[in-house]
């Protein structure tokens, strides 16, 4: 029996783009375009009713007469849909947009610039529950030098692994059968050591170093 493909929405306010991006998907075996929103309220509407597998966002996403942006319809979406990956998908690759992306919940941030593997790589990494990052976004989040005392023990890394799957730190201490209190100790351990003062920053370090594995 064949799987059937991950089913995409692509959310994006120019109508151009978003043509160009469902000919890319719907040009893969595995990959196929669902629905198409042209702003922030309208991806929120149809990731719900619709239920994808992947929402495709544009960071700067606005639409006619403004609106929500990007940012804050991963936000919604995420709130609403537990869960729901969402990828960013966006010609700004700066420090600042990477870090306010994964804290909205994004679990991909890839480049309009960039190669169209790397955008099939971040969606199908995506639904896999893991995270896709293009290389020039990882290096916009790391680039500590690591020594001895920078080596996170084998119960960091499962801290670690379970932060790139997007649970919060009551689910954490659910998983790991521990209190939140010992999972924030964990994480200050885990920040000091990968030179990190975020969740998503944390991940992305700890992708560079080959702790996590991007499928």
């Amino acid at each position: 029996m064949t799987e059937r493909p991950l089913r995409i929405l692509i959310a994006d306010d120019h109508a151009v783009v978003r043509a160009g991006l469902r000919a890319l998907l719907d040009g893969e075996a595995d990959l196929e375009v669902i629905a198409e929103a042209g702003s922030g309220e309208d991806a929120v509407r149809l990731a719900t009713r619709t239920r994808p597998d992947v929402t495709l966002m544009d960071l700067r996403l606005a639409g006619p007469g403004g609106g929500i942006d990007g940012i804050e319809a991963t936000r919604r979406i995420v709130g609403q849909a537990p869960g729901m990956p969402v990828v960013m998908l966006t010609s700004y690759g700066g420090r600042a947009d990477v870090v306010r992306a994964m804290e909205a919940g994004a679990r991909g941030y890839v480049l309009k610039a960039g190669p169209p593997e790397e955008l099939f790589r971040a969606v199908r990494a995506a639904a896999a529950g893991t995270m896709g990052l293009a290389p020039e976004v990882v290096g916009q989040l790391v680039g500590q030098v690591v020594s001895p005392d920078q080596v996170l023990s084998d119960r960091e890394i499962e801290v670690v692994r379970l932060l790139a799957d997007g649970l919060s730190n009551r689910a954490i201490a659910q998983e790991l059968f521990v209190t939140e209190a010992t999972v924030k100790t964990h994480l200050i351990r885990i920040y000091r050591k990968l030179g990190a003062d975020n969740r998503a920053s944390a991940v992305s370090e700890a992708v560079r170093r080959g702790v996590l594995e991007l499928h």
